[in-house]
């Protein structure tokens, strides 16, 4: 039994997704379906990568995960399947599976280009179900990725997937602010060791209008209420974050804006 995740920006007061999840039971009735998220915000490629990215490792070792963010369905964006170490991912070539397939070795990607897995009549607006959701369920039923299409090299890498190093800065970006005001950024642990950074330094951080000095905690109750901190959040990311207060607003940040690090 093989289990399906979906995410998507369609909400919930459309048939959208009840009709992806028609599809697959059609072709899969076996098939286990979770969803991840359904209130990504419209069109917003990078919240849902994020999410996903959060999801995506603690389901089974063999989920394939369908995710549709895709403001260029229609155009001539490639529909792809993702292979990696754990998993399988099956949504639009615009980066929306790359931060997720990454973290779990990414291994193959392929053009689906197979009508043979695609429903018999495919919309021009809503690949979701005509393309995403058969292959997700043939996918799961058995068939071999390498049978749905071309393997490709040249898939959309996005710039918030990967941060950068040079002269033992770390560069990279604000992914996602939570609910309550946690800047996380696109830098994992390992990023953070290639410069000999552990838990209990402290760390230069250049934020877009702000240059501020923090400790690298372990829990947010190691500062005083109020006061910011830097630390590896539950996904695997580093966050900056006030213990009881909102990062987010005391430093003006916003997503997709720039950050550094170095140690001090």
């Amino acid at each position: 039994m093989t289990v399906i995740s979906l995410l998507s920006d369609f909400g919930l007061k459309d048939p959208y997704v009840a009709e992806m999840k028609a599809v697959i039971l059609s072709i899969c009735p076996e098939a286990r379906i979770v969803d991840i998220s359904h209130e990504i915000e419209k069109f917003n490629i990078r919240m849902g990568a994020v999410i996903l990215a959060s999801a995506a490792s603690y389901f089974p070792e063999g989920t394939v995960h369908v995710a549709v963010v895709d403001p260029g369905v229609g155009t001539k964006r490639r529909p792809i399947l993702v292979v990696t170490q754990r998993a399988f991912y099956v949504g639009p070539d615009n980066g929306l599976l790359i931060l997720s397939a990454q973290r779990q070795g990414l291994s193959h990607v392929y053009h689906v280009t197979n009508k043979q897995f695609m429903l018999s009549q495919v919309s021009r607006t809503f690949h979701g179900r005509d393309i995403f959701a058969p292959t997700a369920a043939h996918l799961a039923k058995g068939h071999a990725p390498s049978e749905f299409g071309p393997e490709i090299n040249d898939y959309v890498l996005p710039k918030f997937a990967k941060p950068t190093l040079s002269k033992n800065v770390l560069a990279g970006e604000v992914l996602h602010i939570d609910d309550f005001g946690n800047v996380i950024t696109n830098v994992s642990l390992k990023e953070l060791e290639k410069i000999g950074m552990k838990e209990g330094d402290m760390l230069h951080v250049k934020l877009e209008e702000d240059k501020i000095k923090l400790k690298l905690c372990n829990a947010y109750g190691e500062v005083r209420a109020k006061q910011p901190l830097a630390l590896i959040g539950s996904h695997g990311f580093l966050e900056i974050s006030v213990n009881q207060g909102n990062a987010a607003r005391k430093f003006k940040v916003e997503i997709g804006e720039a950050v550094q690090l170095s140690l001090s």
